[in-house]
């Protein structure tokens, strides 16, 4: 996954919450919940995709990311877990730890990042031929 990617993820989220805030009417309280929800679906993906990137590519800590997004410590690594960019590095909990960002930054240094579309489908049980 390039920096331009990542950019695209965050970017994305932040232009879909500002179209979503664009279609508000303040004078119609009741129609403008459904949108106002919309723009706090897609802010709270931006903020959990620019926690990813700093703590990948900016080099900071899961607390300090949660830190600046006004997040305890313990609620930063099941967000991270959503991530495009550590999706694929989450524990069998569902959550990102820090050993999981450690190996997303060693992949990205080396180029073979992994994404949730690169996993392995799961093994299947295949019963053997009973001839």
């Amino acid at each position: 996954m390039t920096t331009r990617s990542r950019a695209t993820v965050l970017a994305d989220s932040v232009r879909a919450a500002e179209a979503a805030l664009g279609r508000v009417d303040p004078e119609s309280p009741g129609a403008a919940l459904p949108l106002l929800r919309e723009a706090q679906e897609h802010v709270i993906r931006a903020v959990d995709e620019a926690m990813a990137a700093a703590v990948t590519t900016e080099g900071a800590t899961i607390r300090a990311a949660g830190h600046l997004a006004g997040l305890t410590e313990n609620a930063v690594g099941p967000r991270l877990a959503r991530t495009r960019l550590l999706a694929a590095y989450q524990s069998d909990t569902g959550r990102v730890t820090a050993s999981g960002v450690e190996r997303a930054r060693y992949d990205l240094e080396e180029g073979r990042h992994r994404t949730p579309d690169d996993e392995p489908e799961p093994m299947r049980f295949r019963a053997r031929r009973s001839t």
